[in-house]
């Protein structure tokens, strides 16, 4: 972690997060659609890349306004959360299960995103970014959309899901 000095540097560092977090993303997500055994958890990836796209856009959007480069921060976390999520790719099983996983890695992801987009806003309004503050709350609802989609999907297949783990 860089020197702390001020919440303007404190935000820059966070934006330089996000940015590193969204780019692995867009690497990710067609790996996740590709391994989606079902047409409606593909459409909800794929929808979510074209999504992450116009994201990583408004992070470059907001260094713009700040007056420094997107580039420059590792985000581990997200490393993490990607490398578990290959782990589900990989692995073999009921469709139905192994989507059950991809949702749970995905959410996991959301989670993740929406904790450093809600971070970020807050410093943002604090330092009185305005404009900033509704680029990031635009990714922070996009985030939140996405993983209720992804909370419905899951919620419609544990039902049917529910008999075939019984020897779990």
């Amino acid at each position: 972690m860089s020197n702390l000095t001020s919440l303007n540097m404190l935000l820059i560092q966070e934006i330089k997060d996000l940015h590193h977090a969204e780019n692995q993303l867009l690497k990710a997500l067609p790996h996740l659609a590709e391994a989606a055994s079902d047409a409606a958890l593909k459409d909800a990836f794929s929808i979510h890349l074209e999504e992450t796209k116009v994201q990583v856009e408004r992070l470059e959007q907001i260094t713009t306004i700040l007056g420094v480069s997107p580039k420059g921060r590792i985000c581990k976390g997200m490393k993490g959360l990607v490398e578990e999520g290959s782990e589900v790719i990989k692995g073999d099983g009921d469709p139905m299960i192994k989507d059950l996983a991809l949702i749970a890695a995905a959410q996991r992801v959301e989670h993740y995103e929406m904790s450093g987009y809600g971070s970020a806003r807050a410093i943002a309004e604090t330092l009185g970014l305005d404009d900033v503050v509704a680029l990031l709350q635009t990714s922070l609802d996009e985030e939140g959309a996405a993983d209720e989609t992804l909370t419905g999907l899951a919620e419609g297949y544990l039902p049917a899901a529910y008999g075939d783990t019984a020897d779990a």
